[in-house]
Order: C-alpha cells, then structure tokens, then sequence
C-alpha cells in the first residue's frame, strides 16, 4: 500500500553507547536528511523503549529505537499556460521541441515550469497515465540543459507501443553536438558498456562490468581547425541515462560547455550546459503504422556558434 506508514527499528549496539539519537539515525539511515530525521523526531513520530524522545537524547547499549516514516506526499501537479514549440501533434501523439533550461518532468524541488505543466495546460486530459501521476505523457526524456525532440503520448495505447520502439531500439534519434578538440575520422561507432560512475554515483561513466550496453553512431559535420572544435552528429542505437556526453568524453572529446563531463575544460562562450540538441526523432506511429519523421530546428544559441566558430 503506498499511504502506508513504514517504520525502522534497532535495538542498539554497544559501539553506539551514549550517542545523540538524531545522530544515531542519520548514520544508520543516510538516505534521510538530518532535516527531515529531526522534523520526525519533533512531529513525535521517534520512540526510545516506546517513549517520544528528543533529538538531544543519549541512547543506551539494548534501547530499542523506533522511527515511523510516514508515506511521501505526492505533490499535485497543476497545468500551466506555458508556450510549446510543437512538431508534429495527432490524437495520439504530440512532438515537441524542448528549449533549453526546460526540466522534461516534475520531481523533488521542482515542481512547476517543466514540460509535464506546459503539455497539461495544451493536452488537457488527454496523456498516458501508465508512468504516474508525476509523469503523465511522457515516455523518455532528454536532459533539462539538451534542446529538441521529446515525443509525448496521449494515451496509454499510444504510450505502450512508442515504449516498444524504445525499448527495441528501433526508434531513429538522431542528436547535432559541439564537442572539444578535430575528431580526425569522418564517422565511427562507440561501443561500451555505461553505468554509475565508481567515483562519483552523481555522474555516468564507462564501466567494464555491471552497466548496459550503449552504442552511438557519430559523423563530422564539419571541423573548425582554429576553435579546436568538431560539429558531429550522433545517431543512438541505444538511450542510455547522458550517453553521447559520457561517450564523447570518454574518446577525448567531451561536449563544448558540458561542466558534469567536460573534465575541466572552460567555454569562452557563456554557455548554460552542453551544446547538444535532439534534432531528428523517427517513430512507427501508435496507430496507423505509418512512420513519422520530426525535425527540430537548432535553437539559436547553437547557430550562432555555428556562425562565430572558424
């Protein structure tokens, strides 16, 4: 049941032994914030031997500790008047050409301003509801500082056949990008396996062991010798969480403007994240079978590099 109230209990150890409660819990629970450990300890929802404790109590070796975790609140997600670049839209499906700084769906913090309140407002209600009420339409994601193509579904018909094309990989996306430094092939394969980074569980990475195949297409578009920089464009055999940013940087050639992957390396332009946009997005529509090709205009930042680059 998901408003169930969950609890943890312990019964302490010796190496605790005159450890402050609220101290004890945020070792042994370190996916809760020493914020939210006290709120629960004020709100009365902490128990030492079955009595309310303060977050000041000095705990003993054999108390037994008990901390009731109430269900999370889902946040309600209101619609919102915001304009939507839009591709290509039916009764089924709806494309759209997301502008950079735009977070694809709500999450923690960040509730308003995301493409799920502006697809709301224009879509009403008609969306997929097959990912949740923080989700509704959305069947894949492109990160908030990566322009372009984002496919949104109206139903869950439409939902479950465009997450096959996904999940088959046959869905055709292909990505424009800017990256550091003359890639000197006109084209090549990069084939790895990406999973989380053993340094840093924040970032992806290329793993030897334990992540999941990704493979990305890329061609020259052209090469600017006196900027050090190469346009590419990159095709996805698979979508993997930051792909084509971690595969770039892991050939030496991490994306211009890219300040998770870009291994230090600083703009001259005042970029705001990783110059990459979503341009072509080709799908076998949900119900007629017909297949739909979109095109995602560069947004202007992108051309203007393009225009000053040499």
């Amino acid at each position: 049941m998901e408003n169930e109230v969950k609890s943890f209990e312990y019964s302490v150890t010796d190496e605790y032994e005159g450890l402050r409660i609220d101290k004890l819990l945020s070792e042994l629970c370190p996916s809760f914030s020493r914020t939210y450990i006290k709120k629960l300890i004020d709100d009365k929802k902490v128990f030492c031997n079955g009595k309310n404790v303060k977050a000041s109590f000095q705990i003993s070796e054999n108390d037994f500790i008990r901390m009731e975790i109430p269900p999370a609140q889902i946040p309600e997600i209101l619609p919102q008047d915001i304009p939507l670049d839009i591709i290509y839209e039916d009764s089924d499906v709806l494309v759209v050409n997301k502008p950079k700084d735009m977070v694809v769906h709500p999450a923690a913090g960040h509730y308003k301003d995301t493409l799920v309140n502006a697809v709301m407002y224009h879509c009403h209600d008609n969306l997929s509801g097959i990912n949740g009420v923080m989700r509704p339409g959305i069947v894949h994601r492109i990160d908030k500082d990566t322009t372009g193509s984002v496919i949104i579904c109206k139903n869950d018909n439409a939902h479950q056949k465009i997450a096959e094309q996904l999940k088959e990989h046959s869905i055709n996306r292909v990505y424009h990008a800017i990256c550091y430094g003359i890639i000197k092939e006109d084209e090549g394969t990069i084939s790895s396996l990406i999973g989380r980074s053993p340094t840093d569980r924040k970032k992806m990475a290329v793993v030897l062991s334990g992540g999941k195949e990704a493979i990305t297409h890329f061609r020259v578009l052209k090469r600017f010798e006196a900027d050090n920089m190469t346009y590419i464009e990159c095709r996805l055999e698979t979508g993997r969480t930051h792909q084509i940013r971690v595969h770039m940087a892991h050939i030496g050639h991490p994306l211009l403007g890219d300040e998770v992957y870009g291994n230090g390396r600083k703009s001259k332009f005042k970029l705001k994240g990783q110059c990459l946009h979503a341009k072509t997005l080709g799908f076998i529509h949900p119900v007629t079978n017909e297949y739909i090709e979109t095109d995602a205009e560069l947004p202007e930042y992108f051309t203007h590099l393009l225009n000053v680059l040499k």
